[in-house]
């Protein structure tokens, strides 16, 4: 692959107005409550979303602006929760007014192909405030648009589909859910394939809310009187996404003893980030650390967990040690600390975090420090297999990293060779100390045993 072009891509983006795409027929005029989990603190924020698409000669005369906008308002009689406002209840619990407003729609032109990204496409993508523009006034938690959508069209005949999501009503999978609706509808299927669930009350807490488990990844952080903490503060952030392979993977896994090996690629890479990270931020060696693994949990629950359920249903275990200790040990250390937090979540866990959340008024959320890294895995969500037409997407998933949580994306090349990328937010130096690091890594000699 030719190396990267020194100059940034400029390009010019042509909006129409924003305009609100209410559902397509009436819908229930009524208030529902967000379930305990969907309703703390830590979920709270906005989550940037963008899929880039092909031209696809069969579509030829079709404006996909046109047909996404038509099957949004027909997607959202179903889904008529996304076409409501947040408010919040006199208990402080978030409730979805069911208005049928409509969710905020974009319909842009840019002067630019698909083939001047780059390749293999990933984040951060240059100009991605003009893809994914930020009406005035619709980013709040309360009384806003829970969705704005914004479709592009590009010189060489594809579309950039880029979407903002208020994370408290769904996690990644229930927005794939969401999304694969809108393209079933895109192409003209009369009937859903999958119905959607509210049932947000089957993730409430029990009454008596009893709290279970130990919740670490929640702790209050403190530090020895000689170790103050590093509280977050990124003084000129950039973004950058770091690719794994084949080859890569292979190396990791090469790092790891026996018994190891069979770990997930998930986990093999996540150990790999939070080690280079946590070295990157050159943080004192006695300061506790902490990597927070997105831990979806619908296949822990007896009964199953019912299929079309769109809300947030993943917990975040943490798996911590030192800065020392992180540094010193091998891979597998961290693998083995990633590997016990992932197994500690059950039914029980779930519950005890939505009973922690309802015991603290769900002020309770993640540790504000540096130290504190959390991965979303996202390679097998479907965000990108999105149709609306033109195909699946050739890259799907969210735009940036957000503050200390990075995603793990699925990508592909020409070759249709699969990997996975990494997106990282880090101050400028430790971006380079962390590639670094990254760098030394893969350059490191085999553990023994085959």
């Amino acid at each position: 692959m030719a190396a990267p072009s020194s100059i940034p891509l400029k390009f010019t983006v042509r909006r129409c107005e924003p305009e609100l795409v209410a559902p397509a027929k009436p819908t229930p005029y009524e208030q529902k409550l967000l379930s305990d989990i969907d309703d703390q603190a830590s979920l709270q924020f906005q989550v940037p979303v963008i899929n880039f698409y092909q031209y696809e000669p069969s579509m030829e005369g079709k404006d996909p602006a046109e047909v996404i906008r038509e099957a949004i308002a027909q997607t959202l009689v179903c889904y008529y929760p996304f076409a409501g406002r947040l408010r919040e209840g006199a208990t402080g619990k978030l409730i979805v007014d069911c208005t049928g407003e409509g969710v905020i729609f974009i319909k842009a032109d840019a002067d630019v192909t698909l083939e001047q990204f780059g390749e293999p496409l990933r984040p951060p993508f240059p100009c991605s405030d003009e893809l994914l523009y930020n009406v005035p006034g619709s980013e709040g938690m309360l009384n806003c648009p829970l969705l704005l959508i914004q479709v592009t069209r590009l010189k060489c005949g594809g579309f950039i589909f880029a979407l903002r999501l208020n994370h408290v009503m769904s996690d990644g999978i229930g927005l794939a859910q969401f999304l694969f609706a809108i393209g079933e509808k895109a192409r003209g299927v009369a009937t859903h394939s999958i119905s959607p669930v509210w049932e947000r009350h089957l993730l409430d807490a029990r009454h008596p809310a009893g709290i279970t488990f130990t919740h670490r990844e929640y702790d209050e952080v403190e530090g020895p009187v000689t170790t103050p903490i590093t509280i977050l503060s990124f003084d000129n952030p950039i973004q950058r996404s770091f690719s794994f392979g084949f080859a890569e993977v292979s190396i990791l896994r090469s790092l790891l003893p026996p018994h190891l090996r069979r770990c997930t690629t998930f986990e093999l890479i996540t150990a790999c980030l939070w080690r280079c990270r946590t070295l990157a931020i050159n943080l004192d060696p006695d300061e506790e650390v902490r990597m927070i693994c997105a831990v979806n949990a619908r296949s822990k629950f007896n009964p199953s967990f019912p299929s079309g359920y769109y809300g947030n249903v993943f917990v975040i275990p943490a798996a911590i040690t030192t800065v020392k200790s992180l540094r010193e040990k091998p891979l597998g250390y961290a693998v083995e600390l990633i590997k016990q937090a992932k197994a500690s979540v059950t039914e029980e866990y779930v519950k005890s975090v939505a009973a922690l959340m309802v015991a603290q008024g769900k002020r309770i959320h993640f540790p504000n420090v540096i130290g504190t890294y959390i991965i979303s895995d996202l390679t097998r969500v479907g965000i990108e297999d999105t149709d609306f037409g033109w195909g699946k997407a050739v890259f799907g998933g969210p735009m940036i990293a957000v503050g200390v949580i990075s995603f793990l994306m699925p990508t592909k090349n020409k070759k249709g060779e699969v990997g996975r990328v990494a997106s990282i937010c880090l101050p400028a130096p430790a971006m380079e100390r962390f590639a670094k690091e990254l760098e030394n890594m893969l350059k490191q000699q085999p553990s023994e045993g085959k």
